[in-house]
């Protein structure tokens, strides 16, 4: 599919979330020594710059920044950079990390009730946003929900694999663009760690959209709101999503 046909179709809407991976062949994101720029080529990379150009908010968890330490900014094509969002449930995120630099845009660190006590004050004009309980993993919906009520309303979710899987399990993704590049890195960091699943049954099979880019990466751009319909397919294999009201 034409790749404008694609991003107009999700442009179209006011509110969505889309999860963004970049992956060899074999489903690798980085090495087992950690290495992973880069595994996509130019055009792939301009494709996670061009999501970012389209939303109010790009979300990564601490262990992306920790890993990378990422800007998360729009560079490689126009348009303006997103608000950057941390999800720092135990308040590990450093503050002199790339992302919370103050440019301009907004930046906003997610985090449990607890954290705040035993942490460093952040740098200047950081918003902090208390969600769940002492304990556990931060709710994706819970989060969803509190970046809406600050505006932001049209998000990508970036990484890492912990935190993907975490949304796609939740239901929490409408669209999730698989960016495939042509090699085989044979080991290292899976991308997705997903809840079991007892049947191919409950898998998911999403009606996906696939587009060539001229280096040989390839987009699959799946939309999980709605089944492929192939052999397999069932009504109860797509997880329910998360409201996007």
């Amino acid at each position: 599919m034409d790749l404008g046909t694609i991003l107009a179709e999700l442009n179209a809407s006011p509110a969505f979330v889309v999860g963004q991976l970049g992956q060899s062949l074999d489903g690798r994101i980085a090495l087992p020594s950690g290495e992973s720029k880069y595994i996509n080529g130019p055009a792939g990379l301009d494709h996670i710059h061009r999501l970012r150009a389209m939303v109010d908010a790009v979300i990564v968890g601490v262990g992306t920044v920790l890993a990378d330490d990422p800007l998360l900014t729009v560079r490689r094509v126009p348009g303006r950079s997103p608000a950057r969002v941390v999800i720092d449930p135990s308040g590990r995120l450093p503050p002199d990390a790339r992302c919370l630099a103050d440019d301009g845009v907004r930046r906003l660190v997610v985090r449990r009730p607890a954290a705040e006590l035993k942490l460093p004050a952040h740098p200047a004009g950081i918003e902090v946003v208390v969600v769940g309980g002492a304990d556990g993993p931060l709710a994706p919906q819970a989060i969803l929900d509190a970046l809406r009520a600050r505006g932001l309303a049209r998000i990508l979710v970036e990484g890492g694999p912990r935190t993907l899987s975490a949304f796609l399990d939740a239901g929490c993704m409408d669209r999730f663009h698989i960016v495939v590049s042509p090699v085989i890195l044979g080991s290292g960091r899976a991308a997705l760690d997903l809840a079991p699943i007892a049947s191919l049954r409950q898998a998911l099979r999403p009606a996906t959209a696939v587009h060539v880019f001229s280096d040989g990466d390839v987009l699959f751009a799946c939309d999980l709101r709605r089944s492929a319909g192939g052999e397999g397919a069932h009504d109860d294999a797509n997880r329910a999503l998360c409201s996007t009201g």
